[in-house]
């Protein structure tokens, strides 16, 4: 466990809403350690049928990961496509967000 996530979790309070109605999104982020694994030739086509492309793919342990939804690696955002338990490690697949190229 070498690199350095930030994981971006995103909740919604319909309770209260901006000056035109929207509800308020709260954005939290954090660091943790994880390992960089490379994404294999059979999950990239598997995704690619499906509109996705993932870039990125880190294993972490379970208990690190709380279902964000996004994550920055070397200063770049992804959006997390897939996640893969196994059992006290879980494996995120992910794709670079598109506002950052």
């Amino acid at each position: 466990m070498d690199q350095v996530l930030v994981l971006i979790g995103v909740t919604i309070d319909h309770r209260n809403t901006d000056e035109i109605g929207n509800p308020i999104e709260t954005i939290t982020e954090r660091s943790i350690l994880a390992e960089e694994l490379s994404v294999g030739s059979g999950e990239f086509y598997n995704a690619a049928v499906a509109g996705l492309r993932p870039e990125k793919r880190f294993e972490m342990y379970t208990r690190e990961y709380q279902g964000e939804v996004k994550l920055k690696h070397e200063g770049i955002t992804y959006r997390i496509i897939r996640t893969e338990g196994r059992s006290e490690k879980i494996r995120l697949s992910c794709e670079r967000v598109a506002a950052d190229g």
